[in-house]
């Protein structure tokens, strides 16, 4: 058996096991799209952690959570009669190959932007009257404001060079401060939005995602602070007893670990 085979075989299995908890586990039977959705969105931030931690036997066993989920829907839907698997399949498979006319056409391309570029066009000619269309509303704001911005950048709506960005950023920061100055918080609100977008903005022309990198920083921050915690337990003193001087010791060691 190649290895094709092997892949059609183990997918085939999932379907069938779909099929049996759909008939006879009673939670299964419960599920619908709307039970499942909360499941899927948490399933999905953990895949993104093993992916964080580069854990790549946690990264498989997540992949597989969300395949099951991907069955289970069209589990679902097959049940309805609106789409089964195939269908699923069939339309990912359609809008590659339209999305693709540098592989699957004529169209000719010199690098990876303008890929990026003929698939936000490609779109609009879908019927789609914005290319932000494809952003969900339900989007953490970091990670839309990426999306946003790497999708205006798809059409030609972006910066030229880095330091443009950079510049603008500055500009921001500084108006920032002016209202932090002036003591109106609902200006200091959006001028500190208007920072965090340009930061976005420039983390994007860096080749860097924002997203990764807090989530980074975060990890970073919760192990420096529980060796803090866990050493002023050793000690026999309560954190709020310690001054910020005793704290800093720990935090000092913790960073060189």
């Amino acid at each position: 058996m190649n290895k094709r085979e092997q892949q059609l075989k183990a997918f085939d299995r999932l379907l069938t096991i779909m099929d049996e908890l759909r008939a006879q586990c009673p939670w299964d039977k419960k599920q619908t799209l709307q039970s499942l959705r909360h499941l899927t969105i948490e399933e999905t931030y953990e895949l993104g952690d093993a992916i964080l931690d580069n854990d790549l036997q946690e990264v498989k066993k997540e992949l597989g959570d969300l395949l099951l989920h991907i069955v289970f829907y069209a589990k679902i839907g097959s049940e309805t009669g609106d789409f089964d698997i195939a269908d699923v399949s069939n339309s990912i498979c359609d809008k590659l190959i339209d999305r693709h006319p540098h592989i699957y056409g004529d169209v000719e391309v010199k690098n990876e932007e303008e890929v990026k570029q003929n698939w936000e066009r490609l779109k609009l000619k879908e019927g789609k009257t914005s290319v932000l269309e494809g952003v969900p509303k339900s989007l953490p704001a970091m990670v839309k404001a990426n999306r946003i911005q790497d999708k205006v950048a798809g059409v030609g709506f972006d910066w030229e060079q880095p330091e443009q960005v950079f510049e603008k950023l500055q500009e921001e920061l500084a108006e920032f401060q002016e209202e932090v100055i002036a003591g109106d918080k609902e200006k200091i609100e959006a001028e500190f939005g208007d920072v965090l977008f340009s930061m976005i903005n420039y983390a994007r022309f860096l080749d860097i995602n924002p997203e990764n990198a807090l989530e980074r920083t975060n990890k970073k921050f919760i192990k420096r602070f529980q060796y803090l915690e866990t050493k002023s337990q050793q000690y026999g003193k309560e954190l709020k007893d310690m001054t910020l001087a005793e704290m800093d010791v720990f935090w000092e060691e913790a960073k060189k670990l």
